[in-house]
């Protein structure tokens, strides 16, 4: 009775000789051509779609870039600054929480402001510096608002984390913007000296 499944199908295969009927070709491609353009009028749709997205993507860049160029900007209040005393008092900061914190806060805003020192302005390079400086000023507002989290939820290690790796990246984006500075001059020399 146990016999090799494999073997009766290729029995029944050899004995069946059946044949698709007459047309059956003609008549699957018919069907096909009929749901095929139902699927075309869908990627139009979702083409469009696209499409409308892109340009309210291009209308809010463009808004964005109008409000940057329109706003004065100040790099001395934008990146580490206390705009009001008092209010900065209110607020804690990684130095109330620990003397090691504090040092650890002292020892990025004390780089970051003498890296923003040895930045250079000029024409050539103000577009780029801009571009830095509107991003050094979301960081300070972030450090801030993580400041008034502080102040208001008391010290947690997701808040602490959060202060002194805005505090890394506020340095690291110096860093690259200096480098980035170095090689626009050193490509502007290339440049004057060919």
């Amino acid at each position: 009775m146990a016999q090799d499944l494999r073997n009766l199908f290729e029995e029944e295969q050899k004995q069946s000789q059946l044949k698709m009927s007459e047309g059956h070709e003609v008549r699957f491609l018919k069907k096909l051509d009929e749901a095929l353009p139902q699927q075309q009028t869908i990627k139009k749709r979702f083409s469009m779609l696209q499409i409308a997205a892109s340009i309210v993507i291009l209308i809010g860049l463009a808004f964005g870039t109008y409000k940057l160029f329109n706003q004065p900007q100040s790099i001395e209040n934008t990146v580490v600054s206390n705009d009001d005393p008092a209010k900065e008092e209110q607020l804690k900061s990684l130095g109330d929480i620990s003397p090691d914190l504090k040092k650890v806060e002292d020892y990025y805003l004390a780089n970051i402001n003498l890296e923003l020192s040895k930045v250079k302005q000029t024409p050539e390079n103000k577009e780029l510096f801009d571009g830095y400086v509107v991003r050094l000023a979301e960081l300070n507002q972030e450090y801030k608002r993580l400041s008034v989290e502080l102040t208001n939820n008391g010290p947690n290690e997701l808040t602490v984390s959060a202060l002194i790796d805005n505090l890394k990246l506020r340095l690291n984006l110096l860093y690259r913007l200096k480098e980035q500075l170095h090689d626009l001059n050193a490509s502007d020399e290339v440049i004057n000296q060919g």
